[in-house]
């Protein structure tokens, strides 16, 4: 199929799923005149693209949207793309959460198998949901909160926040926020309980969304100016390096002829790198800060002398 007819067809179903997602009933006979092809081309549309993906029926001679499956802001074929890898990473998380993300995409299409798959090894959070939702409402109110926290020493003791975001960092889920001093705090959502919102509201720094964006891991610091590390990249790995940043900070500086090449990454502490560095050893060297490659040596120095 040739690029512009590809595009005659996508807006051809763009413009059927509208009038379905707005209630219409519509035959084939009268689309087939309106969009000037023939019938057989409009069945295709239905039984080969249409039916498969989304909820619909043909009654009589006219096909309808299933009542209380309309989805108001979904028109695009392509979205389909995205609710499948909705559904994979829902599966990712597990538990009860899985569960309900399949009930609710299940009422948005008609669709039993999932060409999609990503693997990932998320924490499961489904029995935090209560907790979540508490979260989620303080954190839209900028409602302060107090809470009991268990540390990992098992001691529970009560903490206040200014609730900024939940976020997942590798895999697990963490509630992060500032303290009476405003310095940044997180906390695993897991050991978070007994949630109280209070009367009190705060300001929102937007800067601490830029600090969010820009971080690796969870080990970012907020009152620490972000510096340079300069990394060399190895020609075995080049080629992810670049389809994947390691962060959202990376830049290229220089690249060379065996296909190897530095970047500039900028963090603020240095757990934010290390972790990354010890995964990609050796294909990732620092070159700078000395302080770092420093660290990393120890590291690996003390692990080849342990005695197992």
């Amino acid at each position: 199929m040739a690029l512009h007819d590809y595009d005659k067809t996508l807006t051809r179903l763009i413009s059927i799923l509208s009038k379905l997602y707005n209630g219409e009933s519509l035959s084939v006979k009268e689309l087939a005149e309106e969009f000037n092809v023939s019938e057989r081309t409009i069945s295709r549309d239905f039984n080969n693209k249409l039916v498969s993906n989304f909820p619909i029926y043909k009654e009589g001679r006219r096909w309808r949207m299933q009542e209380g499956f309309r989805l108001e802001k979904t028109a695009s074929i392509e979205d389909i793309v995205v609710l499948d890898v909705i559904e994979n990473l829902a599966e990712g998380v597990g538990g009860n959460f899985s569960k309900k993300a399949k009930n609710l995409l299940s009422k948005i299409r008609n669709k039993d198998i999932n060409p999609i798959y990503t693997k990932l090894n998320m924490e499961d959070i489904s029995d935090s949901f209560n907790e979540m939702q508490l979260l989620e409402e303080a954190i839209k109110a900028k409602n302060k909160i107090s809470f009991s926290f268990k540390n990992y020493k098992d001691e529970i003791k009560e903490h206040e926040l200014k609730p900024l975001k939940i976020a997942n960092y590798e895999g697990f889920w963490y509630l992060i926020g500032l303290n009476k001093k405003d310095d940044i705090y997180k906390y695993t959502l897991k050991n978070v309980s007994k949630i109280k919102l209070e009367n009190e509201t705060f300001e929102y720094d937007t800067k601490v969304d830029d600090l969010l964006n820009n971080s690796i891991n969870v080990y970012f610091k907020k009152y620490v100016e972000p510096f340079d590390v300069k990394i060399r990249v190895s020609r075995d790995i080049s080629r992810f390096i670049r389809r994947k940043p390691i962060s959202p900070t990376q830049s290229i500086e220089s690249v060379y002829e065996d296909g190897s090449f530095d970047i500039i990454v900028k963090i603020t502490d240095e757990r934010e790198i290390t972790p990354l560095i010890k995964y990609w050893l050796p294909h990732l060297k620092i070159l700078e800060p000395v302080s770092i490659k420093e660290i990393i040596k120890q590291d690996l120095t003390s692990y080849l002398n342990e005695t197992i």
